[in-house]
């Protein structure tokens, strides 16, 4: 009935054995029926943004591109300084989190990053001893579920890992796309900024290791980068790494606003 998950989310796992066999693992039934309920309570019944399999594929490679890129700038990942593991473990805490931070949204909207922590419980005990022995599954476990429960509005990320998943989140807003919700049919401020947003890429920064670039078609997309994406970054823990460019186009001219600490 359903179909294979690593063909939805199409991780570059690279040289990380440990990623690509946890990518195998939840090549999952349960996670696409959960990702398919998210979506049937947040776009059908509430009227809300994509939370299903489209948005946990931009989110998973949106927060591995970017841990690679802080990596490569020698950030160390907070399991790694922490627990003593690898940058690879790292990159399976990224990747978990992602594609299980929004899982409480299969039944509920106000706190569904608290939600989604008892199904992710489940399903990451049985993934995990695949991969690692007791105790690295509980380290890996408690990181991804720090991840999750601190994707969301006021909750701070103390860790690397958790710090991007939050910021790429939010990077989900190209085409109209915007992670601020807006009630279909209605023009207003929520609705004109995000069909505003033409193009997110995440790119190696020159001054600082992650650089963001928004393209959009008019300056009401500001809206989503302002009150959204870089309140994000603020809460992130991960500010100092982060500058995010905005071009706005105005006819055959565009400028460009630059967001940063």
């Amino acid at each position: 009935m359903g179909m294979e998950l690593s063909n939805i989310i199409n991780i570059p796992c690279k040289d990380n054995a440990k990623l690509e066999k946890i990518v195998g693992l939840i090549e999952d039934t349960e996670l696409q029926a959960l990702w398919k309920c998210s979506n049937v309570l947040a776009v059908d019944r509430l009227g809300l943004n994509d939370h299903g399999p489209v948005h946990v594929k931009i989110v998973a490679n949106g927060a591995l591109k970017m841990l690679r890129l802080l990596t490569g700038k020698g950030v160390e990942p907070s399991i790694v300084a922490d627990h003593g593991m690898s940058a690879e473990d790292a990159e399976v805490v990224v990747v978990l989190a992602a594609v299980m931070h929004d899982l409480g949204m299969s039944f509920v909207r106000k706190d569904h990053e608290v939600y989604s922590v008892p199904i992710a419980i489940r399903i990451l005990d049985r993934i995990l001893p695949e991969v690692y022995n007791t105790e690295e599954a509980a380290i890996v476990s408690s990181e991804v579920l720090h991840a999750v429960v601190s994707h969301h509005a006021v909750n701070k990320p103390l860790t690397v890992e958790a710090g991007v998943v939050k910021i790429a989140d939010a990077l989900d807003m190209e085409q109209g796309r915007a992670r601020i919700p807006y009630e279909t049919g209605r023009v207003d401020i929520h609705s004109f900024s995000a069909i505003a947003i033409e193009k997110v890429k995440i790119e190696e920064g020159s001054e600082k290791p992650i650089t963001i670039n928004i393209e959009m078609s008019n300056p009401a997309g500001i809206f989503q980068v302002d009150n959204l994406l870089w309140t994000k970054i603020e809460g992130s823990g991960l500010e100092g790494y982060v500058r995010v460019e905005a071009e706005i186009k105005e006819g055959e001219n565009s400028r460009t606003l630059t967001f940063d600490v």
